[in-house]
């Protein structure tokens, strides 16, 4: 096999290097490029969960059903997860500065597409290709930290990205709900816009770690993309409207699953027998990337699932409004940016399976500590959860990507990048799908539970009725109606927050099976790994 372009690129740089010059030199343009590289997979990232939290909103502006407005995001996501994997693929044909600066370029104009939709149709339309064009812009963030820099800088590199896949998502309730607040939801799109552009210009005048190879063209698997996007795509419709349409008690649903697992056949078949398949898969025979993926993927179900999780106990128990959750919320982003330079400098210093285990470990304790929630916490009953789940990610998830990437050789991070990314995604996807189904089935569990305690003769139940029935009646209310609804509420109430501690106490058992784990992973070489070769 030939050298790779990017390989030839770093050893033409290291010849031509001035005396005086050390090895391990990273040109101010390539540091360029990284910035706005990075700034792309905010935005990129941040959208998914800014939008999440004013979908009320927007489905007020468009005039959507409670169903129809669910598909801004599922569609968004679809796309996306497809897109994600294809994208190192794409890179190798056409080269990492086209496939940033045309997805950076194109995301932008949908995102001002998606401001100006007036029917729920338009918006499913433009929110599908604004996600496709996501999935190119987050992946390439990762090869680049593991193959345009040496091990000696990835103590810098390797936190700022850290830092953006887990903050963007955890801010984006703030940011979202500040947006509407102030201005309307359209402002959730036109925020992308001059960032998108300048975003979009410094890739195509900065980025050049590597050559277009377009020979990849005269055999490109098309039968493998297909049965991909196939796969990958019912795969995330049927996780994300599972539980809405009650699993396999919808037609809908037991197609999706039976188009998952034919496309799902067809695509590793083929990405095992062509000879350049859509996906690379054997980046999976790596130990350690195996393993860091299975890390990725659990990653996946704390972050996304704890972001959706929040906000619901916020609106649903507390009341909060969008803004009001926002600035709660923005307590686990600030954490997280006071952590990432401690954590730059802990990945010199210490075992990564020590601080992997470190940080999962505190993100168990954090599940551990929402175990015992009650209807009355409030914002500072809910800060140190959330500061210790900022810390944890950011202290778990820098190892996790040095184990995973760290020891491939150059030309296989491209496509081990984008499956690492679709690892997390497809986590959070999972993690949600069973949050959801979780949270309905030990309410209805609770509710009956309780619902069968409060027995109507009850001596404490029905003193407890009369007293409001009483205190209904003197401000002229129907008091034994007023009273038995209040009843009501409480139970379901409690019953909810009783499925919601059942879900903490699922996740502390995962996060705390996983910090035992993570000693049993094989320590990644000193200097081994995809960083430019070295």
């Amino acid at each position: 096999m030939t050298e790779t372009a990017q390989s030839r690129d770093q050893s033409e740089n290291a010849s031509a290097a001035p005396a005086g010059v050390p090895s391990d030199h990273v040109s101010a343009r390539t540091w360029a490029a990284f910035v706005v590289m990075a700034f792309g997979m905010f935005m990129a990232i941040l959208d998914i969960q800014i939008v999440a939290s004013a979908l009320t909103d927007i489905q007020a502006g468009i005039s959507a059903s409670a169903d129809e407005i669910a598909w801004v995001q599922t569609s968004y996501l679809i796309a996306e997860v497809i897109m994600i994997p294809l994208s190192g693929i794409l890179a190798r044909i056409f080269s990492t500065r086209v496939v940033f600066s045309v997805s950076a370029a194109a995301f932008t104009a949908c995102s001002a597409l998606c401001a100006t939709a007036t029917s729920i149709d338009q918006m499913i339309i433009y929110r599908a290709l604004q996600g496709f064009m996501s999935g190119g812009l987050v992946p390439a963030v990762f090869a680049v930290a593991f193959t345009a820099f040496p091990p000696s800088k990835r103590s810098t590199v390797i936190p700022v990205v850290g830092l953006v896949a887990t903050m963007a998502p955890t801010i984006g309730p703030t940011v979202g709900g500040y947006l509407v607040d102030a201005f309307s939801w359209h402002w959730l799109f036109l925020i992308n816009v001059v960032p998108g552009i300048l975003v979009t210009i410094g890739a195509w005048l900065l980025i050049d770690f590597d050559r277009p190879d377009y020979s990849i063209m005269k055999h490109f698997d098309w039968i493998g993309l297909v049965a991909m996007a196939l796969f990958l795509g019912s795969l995330e419709y049927f996780l994300e409207e599972g539980n809405i349409e009650g699993w396999f008690q919808a037609e809908v649903i037991r197609y999706a699953f039976v188009v998952m697992i034919v496309a799902g056949v067809a695509f590793f078949y083929r990405s095992f027998t062509s000879r350049y398949p859509v996906v690379e898969l054997r980046a999976f025979g790596n130990f350690n990337f195996a393993v860091g993926s299975i890390f990725s993927f659990s990653l996946g179900i704390g972050l996304y699932g704890l972001v959706y999780l929040f906000p619901l106990y916020m609106a649903r128990i507390r009341g909060y409004d969008a803004l009001m959750i926002g600035e709660t919320m923005f307590v686990t982003g600030a954490f997280m940016m006071a952590t990432a330079p401690v954590a730059g400098i802990l990945q010199n210093k210490l075992d990564p399976r020590v601080m992997m285990g470190a940080g999962l470990g505190l993100f168990a304790l954090c599940t551990w500590q929402m175990t015992h929630i009650t209807a009355e916490w409030d914002y500072w009953e809910l800060f140190w959860p959330q500061a210790g789940r900022g810390v944890a990610l950011m202290i778990s998830m820098i190892p996790v990507s040095n184990i995973a990437l760290g020891t491939l050789p150059p030309q296989d991070v491209k496509n081990a990048s984008g499956l690492f990314n679709l690892t997390r995604n497809l986590g959070g996807a999972v993690g949600l799908a069973i949050i959801n189904t979780l949270l309905s089935r030990r309410d209805d569990f609770h509710y009956d539970r309780l619902a069968a305690s409060v027995d109507a003769a009850s001596r404490t139940t029905q003193e407890w009725v009369g007293t409001l029935q009483g205190l209904y009646s003197s401000h002229g209310l129907d008091g034994e109606k007023a009273a038995l609804l209040q009843l009501g509420q409480m139970v379901s109430q409690q019953a909810w927050l009783l499925a919601f501690i059942d879900v903490f106490v699922l996740l502390t058992a995962l996060f705390a099976f996983l910090t035992l784990c993570s000693f049993l992973v094989r320590k990644p070489m000193d200097g081994a790994g995809g960083g430019a070769g070295h």
